[in-house]
């Protein structure tokens, strides 16, 4: 019981019980997982359109002349590189080696960014970066005060088209536009997600959530939303190879091993950026990859991968049954040997040795 009064929770969690959901605690906060049928859920944001609320995502406002000389230093990409209205992955480095936090930059101009992290972190990345602010930045925790919708599924920029005057149809991939959406002024919007599935996520403020989401609701009526829980999330993520923080990166992960080479930008300097370049330089002794079922079984976080002799070569990070591919997938770090494409892996499942293979990621070409 203890553990459920510590819960902290969205600002529309009596509308998810409403509807049903089945709440669970996920990242300190409880979080709908599941409205009705998790594949039915999956396929709707994959076919049409469906509805998250992560309004347990965390909000930063990062502003101040040295902004982007603040953030090339704590974050792993390259700010330079981006133009307003435009959105960047990251990662937070730490100074052992391993990763903070992942998250997403947005630009609004040379001297203000907005970003956004996960849940679970937002303490902990909040310190870390105020204690690496010898730059004189501004920063703001305005996550409390915020919620936010992925609109997902190929009908979701459609859907949010009709809420808007703004031009969400030539919008780029992760680029973001702010204005008037359903009569509420100063929303952001932007073509992000985790899900593969196209559409967008809209930013709002906790007063306006409720008649947020009822607009979104009516607007996709004629493409049969649905709202999704975090069950849904997990299994159209896991689809994309998409990584997830607390699974297949963390504190101990370098973003080289992840796969993650191509948001770790050496142009420039930035924390422990010299750790990474030698492993860059020298080469991974274990990495990321993702392996499709041989055998019927679904893999799970923490189960062993073991080679043909029965020897351990990793652990797997993400796995599940995939809806759109009927099979077990799943994620996991091998030492290097046993990487390339078409190797034969085995998941210990119970005790059985489930045969899989190794394959490109993302699963499911979309």
């Amino acid at each position: 019981m203890e553990q459920t009064e510590q819960l902290k929770f969205v600002h529309l969690n009596d509308l998810h019980v409403s509807l049903g959901a089945k709440m669970v605690p996920f990242a300190g906060y409880s979080m709908p997982v599941l409205y009705t049928n998790l594949i039915q859920e999956h396929l709707a944001v994959r076919n049409s359109v469906g509805v998250f609320d992560v309004s347990h995502m965390g909000e930063f406002v990062v502003k101040g002349e040295r902004a982007t000389e603040f953030l090339q230093y704590v974050t792993s990409n390259d700010v330079s590189a981006l133009v307003e209205g435009k959105v960047q992955y990251s990662c937070l480095p730490n100074d052992k080696g391993g990763i903070v936090d992942d998250l997403l930059v947005y630009k609004r101009n040379d001297n203000e960014y907005f970003l956004v992290v996960n849940a679970s972190n937002i303490e902990k990345d909040w310190a870390w970066m105020q204690s690496h602010n010898s730059f004189g930045v501004e920063m703001q925790d305005i996550s409390e005060g915020m919620s936010l919708f992925a609109v997902q599924g190929p009908k979701g920029v459609a859907t949010m088209q009709k809420l808007t005057d703004l031009d969400l149809g030539s919008m780029e991939y992760y680029t973001f536009k702010e204005g008037t959406v359903a009569g509420i002024s100063d929303v952001l919007i932007a073509t992000t997600g985790y899900t593969g599935a196209g559409g967008m996520e809209v930013y709002v403020p906790n007063e306006h959530a409720e008649a947020m989401w009822k607009a979104i609701f009516e607007a996709g009526a004629e493409f049969n939303i649905v709202p999704v829980g975090l069950g849904a999330r997990d299994t159209l993520r896991t689809e994309m190879g998409y990584c997830l923080y607390g699974h297949d990166i963390d504190d101990t992960t370098s973003p080289i091993e992840a796969g993650l080479g191509w948001i770790t930008k050496f142009n420039k300097e930035f924390i422990n950026a010299d750790f990474h370049k030698k492993i860059k330089e020298n080469g991974v002794t274990k990495k990321l990859v993702g392996f499709e079922m041989i055998d019927r079984g679904i893999p799970r976080q923490h189960y062993e991968i073991m080679d043909a002799a029965g020897n351990i070569i990793g652990e797997v990070t993400s796995g599940t049954q995939s809806p759109s591919m009927s099979k077990g997938i799943g994620m996991g770090y091998v030492a290097t040997e046993f990487s390339k494409n078409g190797s034969e892996i085995y998941i210990n499942i119970r005790n059985k040795y489930l045969k899989a293979v190794v394959t490109k990621m993302p699963f499911l070409k979309v």
